[in-house]
């Protein structure tokens, strides 16, 4: 079976949800913290391909709704305080959680402007060289013009000081800064406010994305 960005997601507690392809959805947060409020990173921009955006952090509320908290996150960074359980209705979240990140763009366009952000699939089960660089650039683009860059995830990635961070069953994260002119990513994750913010290497989140998609600029 085919495996796109409009895979169903499957949100519970325990994980994983096996289907004849494989896993089921993109948004698992099983350890999500009630929500906190935090400007973790300002905005700053260097002569040596670095540039990281002011966000007002908010952990997600429950375990279904890393989705809408990602956008918001995202949409913070451009000074908008939007309540994520209006994202989320506007979304479709449910339960279930956040089919795509076909249902964060339309959010995101709405608050940002008209086709301020598109949809980018990454179909494949990893990234290739093209992906990769494809995604560098839409990182460095959409952060120079002010934004975040949303991502659906899923499975186990490794940041660049060599911790874990395991969604089998998927998650959303907003990408709010980079490094080395995109070569590293600065990471926002409503999923644990423990760990809101951690940098990850463009080839590793690329991976990450793999089977599913991201909204960009």
């Amino acid at each position: 079976m085919a495996t796109t960005l409009l895979r169903k997601t499957v949100l519970t507690a325990a994980g994983v949800v096996a289907t004849a392809g494989g896993i089921a959805g993109p948004a698992v947060a099983a350890h999500a913290a009630p929500a906190e409020k935090a400007a973790i990173v300002a905005d700053r921009k260097s002569g040596h391909g670095e540039r990281e955006l002011d966000v007002r952090y908010e952990a997600q509320p429950n375990f279904y709704f890393c989705g809408p908290a990602a956008a918001r996150n995202a949409l913070s960074v451009q000074g908008k305080n939007i309540d994520v359980h209006a994202m989320a209705r506007e979304m479709g979240t449910t339960e279930a959680g956040t089919n795509s990140i076909n249902d964060i763009t339309p959010v995101l366009n709405k608050e940002t402007g008209k086709d301020a952000y598109k949809s980018v699939e990454i179909s494949t089960p990893k990234a290739d060289d093209k992906q990769t660089d494809k995604l560098r650039a839409d990182v460095v683009k959409t952060v120079d013009a002010g934004r975040a860059v949303v991502a659906n995830i899923a499975g186990t990635a490794t940041d660049t000081d060599g911790n874990t961070h395991s969604f089998e069953g998927g998650h959303y994260i907003s990408v709010i800064g980079y490094r080395d002119d995109g070569k590293t990513v600065t990471i926002a994750d409503s999923a644990d406010p423990n760990t809101a913010t951690y940098r990850m290497s463009i080839d590793n989140l690329a991976d990450w994305i793999a089977t599913r998609g991201y909204s960009t600029s």
